[in-house]
């Protein structure tokens, strides 16, 4: 069944249509009505007539009568209300179906999702919460809809520094620092290094003449080298999985990969006419690019010294994605700071005839993570926060909460949920932010069992499945009617309905915040209907419209939950 907010388009767009070809009605959610016609003004605008008037001709075209009442009001709004039987019948089809009203795309799209992307031998931080918890979100969201999802986690794991990485193994012994490694103390290891590298010319020079064997194909620096990256990616991978993320090692696809590639980009950039030499540096300078002063930007492929940089791994990646991966749509999930070199790189690659415009191609940025300073999020003493002290803090935290609220909980059980809550509270503190500004963190906020937050969306889940337990035998809801002569129960009739506008504004802009917003305004409609519609004292069918409101409100959550990576719990 279509959705409500497309079955009212649709006939609202045929009547305005019909007075104003391609007029867009601008249909809103309103709160003193159901919904709210607002392209009357822009009509009238275009066609020189007073606005009521318009207003007045368009209603005449609407064929609406049998799913909503209409009204003029003010100087030319339509306010919209649905009919009882109209809405009865689309909740009945959201109660009862398993998508929640939310259909398979009509086209299954190839989707690359390049998300999280930590550094080799370096510790994932708060840094990397971002990139992570968005992209996740969004591959969630694309299965969800019937794309192939292809996510890649292009890894630092090539360069200069790894000459160092590789003598330091060498000094510490392949036992030792794959125990060191294994245990993921990764940042002690790169630190070691570094210090080792910055402080002994002779381990120096080592480190150059292994970054020469590396680049040469030298088959026992490669082996050393993979020693580091399987570590490397193992122990992102106990980060991924306790805070529930879906990427895998299979996805990791890091800078070496591409590697072989770049003197194809450069041959192939040269040969299109689109290279310039520049102080000895192979530059693009795609239009509409300038620096300060006004002068052409350059997009630098390959350095004076011969040597690669970001942009001649970022084209290859995309010719990657698009020419053997075949995808209809990539995005980059990277921070905000990046948005002209992505855009740049998106100009070139496209110069090139290398990205279509066919394909979608989008830089997913988002803000930073700060302290309560509104500085960058550190420790005291001012180093950056791991990523994974912060799911064990967060932990800790929910455990204690759950201690206070529920003393008698079994051990195993409070500890399994504990850190279910610390997952839903980091996830969507993050999401709940819409993801191009910065935010605070504040965990004493995100842990919280009250106001907007992850686990006040478990608690709302969690108390529905309560009520359900309590019933003596199930319900049949295949052909339960809905009169909602309550105002909480039709709003949260009306909340249900729209979810697959919130899924689509959340598609349209890969924006998951759009998504936590509509899961929030949902938990707090369910709060204040259960204040107001006792539900198993109830008889008849009023009785089964609370139950399959219930239901279908339970249903949504979960679905919603789950989309930002967010189990949905039964008991808390």
């Amino acid at each position: 069944m279509p959705a409500t907010y497309d079955v009212l388009f649709a006939r609202l767009a045929s009547a305005f249509d019909a007075v104003s070809p391609g007029a867009d009605p601008v249909l809103r959610p309103s709160e003193r009505v159901d919904y709210q016609a607002n392209g009357v003004m822009g009509v009238a605008k275009t066609l020189s007539r007073p606005p009521r008037e318009v207003a007045a001709e368009i209603v005449r075209h609407l064929d609406i009568a049998d799913i909503a009442d209409v009204e003029i009001a003010g100087p030319g709004f339509l306010n919209i209300t649905l009919n009882p039987a109209f809405v009865s019948s689309q909740l009945r089809a959201v109660v009862n179906d398993a998508r929640t009203g939310i259909s398979l795309s009509e086209r299954s799209r190839r989707v690359v999702i390049d998300y999280s992307a930590p550094n080799v031998a370096k510790e994932m931080h708060v840094g990397h919460l971002r990139s992570t918890v968005i992209g996740d979100s969004l591959a969630r969201i694309y299965r969800f809809l019937g794309d192939t999802v292809i996510p890649r986690n292009h890894v630092g794991d090539w360069g200069t520094p790894f000459g160092m990485l590789i003598e330091h193994l060498l000094d510490l012994g392949e036992d030792s620092a794959v125990s060191t490694l294994s245990m993921g103390d990764l940042d002690s290891f790169y630190r070691a290094a570094r210090a080792k590298f910055d402080a002994d010319d002779a381990f120096k020079e080592r480190s150059r003449q292994r970054v020469v064997l590396l680049q040469g194909g030298d088959m026992e620096t490669n082996r050393l080298w993979r020693i580091l990256v399987d570590q490397s990616v193992a122990y992102f991978q106990e980060v991924y999985d306790k805070l529930d993320v879906t990427m895998t090692p299979s996805d990791v696809v890091g800078e070496s990969f591409y590697n072989p590639l770049l003197d194809g980009v450069v041959h192939d950039l040269a040969a299109a006419g689109l290279l310039v030499d520049s102080d000895g540096a192979k530059c693009v300078f795609p239009a509409g690019f300038e620096n300060r002063d006004g002068e052409p930007l350059p997009l630098i492929v390959q350095k004076s010294d011969e040597g690669f940089g970001y942009a001649a791994t970022d084209l290859a990646a995309v010719r990657d994605r698009v020419g053997t991966l075949r995808a209809d749509a990539v995005y980059y999930v990277v921070g905000a700071p990046q948005a002209q070199h992505f855009a740049m790189v998106f100009a070139t690659a496209r110069a090139a005839g290398w990205l279509p415009e066919s394909v979608r191609c989008e830089h997913i940025a988002f803000g930073n993570v700060l302290g309560s300073d509104r500085k960058m999020f550190k420790t005291r003493s001012g180093q950056t926060v791991k990523l994974i002290e912060l799911i064990d803090e967060a932990t800790e935290r929910a455990d204690a909460a759950l201690r206070q609220r529920n003393p008698d909980m079994d051990i195993a059980e409070r500890q399994t949920l504990a850190l279910s809550l610390a997952r839903a509270a980091l996830k969507y503190a993050d999401l709940s932010n819409e993801r191009q500004k910065d935010y605070v963190f504040d965990l004493d906020r995100m842990v919280a069992f009250e106001g907007d937050t992850g686990p006040y969306l478990c608690y709302a889940h969690a108390r529905i499945q309560s009520i359900l337990r309590r019933l003596d035998e199930p319900v049949s809801l295949d052909d339960v009617t809905f009169s909602l002569d309550d105002p909480s129960a039709r709003s949260l009739a009306l909340g249900l309905l729209r979810f697959p506008e919130a899924m689509a504004a959340t598609v349209n802009t890969n924006q998951p915040h759009r998504l936590c917003n509509y899961l929030f305004d949902l938990a707090q409609r369910f709060t204040s209907f259960y204040e107001a519609c006792p539900v198993l004292t109830a008889q008849g069918n009023e009785r089964r419209e609370r139950l399959a409101l219930c239901v279908g409100t339970a249903r949504v959550l979960a679905t919603g939950l789950s989309l930002l990576g967010i189990s949905a719990p039964d008991r808390m």
